[in-house]
């Protein structure tokens, strides 16, 4: 009797501890600092690299616009540019139903531009409510703060979309624990573009290379495998996975040339080939070519450089299993 007591009172404390953890990072998180007071001027030179990074290296419009999935790789619809909407649900393998808010003046009037820049830096929004880390702070928090004073000065300008964005809903556990996601950030200088390998670090860290390009486990990285592909994505037709872009010889892209690397993404800006029509039945990529094919070469060339340097990974990707 006595053994039963005892059993029922550390059931009874563990229950105590985990509700009292959970009311803690329900009510006390994230612990995030306040928005900087902030003033930046939009200057021209500041919209023009703010909608380099925008579109074409960080692809924050990849998200926060419309994509015509009807053609290869998604391209984004020329009207409601940052108007967003696009979904992430459970369908795709999210743990809950999130949508991307519209990057537009029609909805971020109200915002300061610290409250901007704390959102996309710090994971969490203009009234301190954690953000899903879809939206990619982890990274964005480790850039030049010129480089991202440059991309709100840029969503700044973008003309106002009229459109309003049912609110994000995460599933339990994921609706608690989502507090613990936000992270402080580390910003960094961007390096001399002379020094290609750490500029190509630093343009890879910008581009989320990692983020697809690597297996994942409960929404983390799993630890050995980034850069060497693997990541799923469920579509409607089949299962879609991220290929290995380090250099191993069988794998990867050992055999790749600088030209060759370019060539590839450079075939997504050519209007004569660009985003053909999907037949029906046949899978999609994820991958915003033609939104990275307006990447500088000399960017690209330095991702390159940066991705060679990395340690090979053996790792046969099966690129698509149709749905049986």
């Amino acid at each position: 009797m006595k053994t039963l007591k005892v059993i029922l009172i550390i059931i009874v404390v563990i229950l105590l501890g985990v509700l009292a953890g959970g009311v803690y990072i329900k009510t006390a998180l994230p612990n995030a600092d306040p928005a900087p007071k902030l003033s930046i001027q939009a200057t021209p030179e500041r919209i023009e690299n703010g909608r380099y990074l925008a579109n074409h290296v960080a692809v924050c419009m990849d998200c926060h616009s419309t994509r015509n999935w009807e053609r290869f790789a998604g391209p984004m619809v020329a009207n409601g540019m940052g108007g967003g909407g696009e979904v992430f649900n459970q369908q795709m393998g999210f743990p809950g139903t999130f949508y991307a808010p519209n990057l537009t003046p029609y909805a971020l009037a109200g915002w300061t531009d610290g409250e901007i820049f704390r959102a996309i830096t710090a994971g969490v929004d203009r009234d301190g409510k954690a953000l899903f880390p879809v939206m990619a702070s982890h990274r964005f928090g480790k850039m030049d703060r010129e480089d991202l004073y440059d991309i709100v000065a840029y969503v700044r300008s973008l003309t106002p979309v009229k459109k309003d964005i049912p609110e994000s809903k995460a599933d339990f556990p994921v609706s608690i624990l989502i507090n613990t996601m936000p992270q402080k950030p580390s910003f960094t200088k961007r390096p001399d573009t002379a020094d290609e390998l750490k500029y190509g670090a630093y343009l890879v860290n910008a581009a989320g290379c990692v983020d697809c390009h690597s297996q994942t486990e409960k929404g983390s990285i799993i630890a050995g495998t980034e850069f060497g592909g693997g990541m799923e994505f469920l579509q409607p037709v089949g299962v879609v996975r991220a290929p290995n872009i380090t250099f191993d010889q069988q794998t990867g892209l050992g055999s790749w040339t600088p030209e060759s690397f370019l060539t590839r993404f450079k075939l997504y800006a050519d209007p004569a080939y660009r985003s053909p029509l999907v037949e029906k039945g046949s899978y999609n990529t994820p991958m915003p070519w033609t939104m990275y094919a307006g990447m500088k070469d000399s960017d690209l060339r330095a991702i390159y450089r940066y991705l060679k340097s990395l340690a090979p990974i053996s790792n046969q990707v099966e690129r698509f299993t149709p749905k049986k």
